[in-house]
């Protein structure tokens, strides 16, 4: 009994070893650009969040200026504030506006801890 061949196809060969390396390569390649986004990517959420937490604490600032029963002396104050957990260095400085019986009050806010900052004018009028 003689043995059957089957035809060799060239279809049926599979990868040669230069394929699966190429393969190999590729995937390797895609999957180091997707490490590398994600970390940008984290990199810029927390960016982001700060950010808005300085936003925040300027927004803060603004709303007490504009609520207090009394305005803010006209000229530059400073002070401290505790927000989210982090400690904030704020400036103000109040000046009248072009409008008469109109403040000016520009607020900046800047992290202890960090780069992130803020700036804010806000308008109030002044008591009669």
């Amino acid at each position: 009994m003689g043995r059957s061949k089957l035809p060799h196809n060239q279809s049926e060969a599979g990868f040669t070893l230069v394929e699966m390396l190429v393969a190999l390569a590729v995937f390797s390649l895609t999957a180091l650009a997707l490490l590398r986004l994600e970390g940008v990517t984290t990199s810029s959420t927390m960016l982001l969040e700060n950010q808005a937490l300085a936003d925040i604490v300027a927004q803060n600032l603004a709303v007490e200026a504009i609520t207090d029963p009394i305005a803010p002396a006209l000229g530059k104050a400073s002070g401290s504030a505790a927000d989210g957990g982090r400690n904030w260095r704020w400036f103000r400085e109040t000046r009248l506006s072009e409008e008469p019986r109109i403040l000016q009050i520009n607020i900046n806010v800047q992290s202890l801890s960090g780069p992130e900052q803020a700036q804010l004018t806000v308008f109030r009028q002044i008591a009669k």
